[in-house]
């Protein structure tokens, strides 16, 4: 089996902002001299993992990020007829093996400070530890970190995205997945919609005024999204777990949802629902490489979709004369082209 899986994609978007910085504007990078538009890899993280396809394909194996694991126990031990002040002190010390929890006097004592991804296995460990102490058992926390925390586990979308725990360290999780932010082929303006809202019980008599006045910021253009997975590291990551499934289920969805789902910002005001439309995933074993320097002289022309398919494939030909192909096998979808591969072929071709 080939270690690594590489995506390339390219995926235009209409007017749009589906990414906004601090001000409310389409985020931007500066490159090759010009401005782009840019979709941050978290917020396609996000927007993937929060999927129905994630959700569908990998019932039972995702984690949550939350703040809120301590209210969950809380809220078991109540239902277990556990005391409020004893089932508050057990919440909290159950909280603090996965961060720094709140203090005491906080509006919520149970919470941590800080958001932490938790598995479906580690949840179920913190519910049962919670019920040892509340039947009275001795228990040193320190001694149940394996217990409570997990190295590998069924938690797919922890397997492909990882995690970071800053209490516990050593139960971090690598990410097998590298997610590159994805970035226009081609120069763009940003631009303003100045737009107003009329209120609906407004007199004719009155002032011909709006209620009220606003402006956003969007832009459109076609976007190049570069993903590579370790699959050795991902069966790592899922332990037993990685022989049952899981992990080809995994890829499939990933596959799916990188090339049909967008990030949900301001999508009621501009419904960009976008798919891909085109398509290259690579397995290999040689080191990985972004084909982003396609795009460093910006495209143009009147079919920017074309244009960008063109300079990919050509800078990409390049690398394989200079360095060797450094790929084993390759799956292509192109809209437009009838022999190219199908979002079904992609998804068979990333789960073998």
């Amino acid at each position: 089996m080939s270690r690594f899986l590489q995506f390339h994609l390219l995926t235009f978007y209409p007017p749009s902002n589906v990414n906004r910085d601090d001000t409310g504007n389409p985020k931007t990078a500066t490159v090759g001299g010009v401005t782009r538009l840019r979709i941050s890899s978290q917020a396609l993280k996000r927007a993937w993992r929060t999927s129905d396809i994630f959700s569908s394909a990998l019932a039972g194996h995702m984690g949550q990020r939350t703040q809120r694991l301590g209210e969950a126990v809380l809220a078991h031990l109540r239902e277990n007829g556990v005391e409020e002040k004893k089932a508050v002190s057990i919440a909290r010390e159950i909280a603090g093996v996965y961060g720094k929890v709140k203090g005491e006097k906080d509006p919520n004592p149970t919470r941590t400070e800080q958001l932490v991804f938790i598995s479906p296995p580690e949840r179920d460990a913190a519910l049962a530890v919670a019920d040892r102490l509340a039947a009275g058992e001795k228990v040193d926390l320190k001694k149940e970190q394996d217990t409570l925390l997990h190295r590998a586990d069924s938690a797919a979308d922890i397997a492909l995205f990882g995690r970071m725990l800053a209490s516990a360290p050593s139960f971090n999780r690598e990410a097998a997945v590298q997610v590159a932010h994805a970035i226009t082929t081609h120069r763009v303006t940003v631009e303003d919609d100045y737009y107003t809202a009329i209120d609906d019980l407004k007199h004719d008599q009155e002032d011909a005024g709006a209620g009220f006045l606003g402006e956003a910021g969007f832009g459109s253009g076609v976007f190049y999204l570069y993903l590579c997975v370790n699959r050795d590291l991902l069966k790592k990551n899922l332990g037993d777990e990685s022989e049952t499934g899981v992990a080809e289920a995994a890829l499939g969805a990933l596959a799916e949802a990188a090339m049909t789902v967008s990030p949900s910002g301001k999508q009621n005001s501009f419904a960009a629902l976008a798919r891909a439309g085109y398509v290259l995933v690579e397995k290999g074993n040689m080191q990985p490489r972004t084909l982003a320097g396609a795009f460093a002289r910006p495209v143009s022309g009147t079919d920017l979709m074309e244009q960008s398919i063109a300079a990919l494939k050509e800078f990409r030909t390049e690398l394989a004369r200079v360095y060797g192909a450094g790929v084993d096998a390759t799956c292509e979808l192109a809209l437009g082209d009838k022999k190219s591969a199908t979002l079904a072929d992609i998804v068979a071709f990333c789960r073998t």
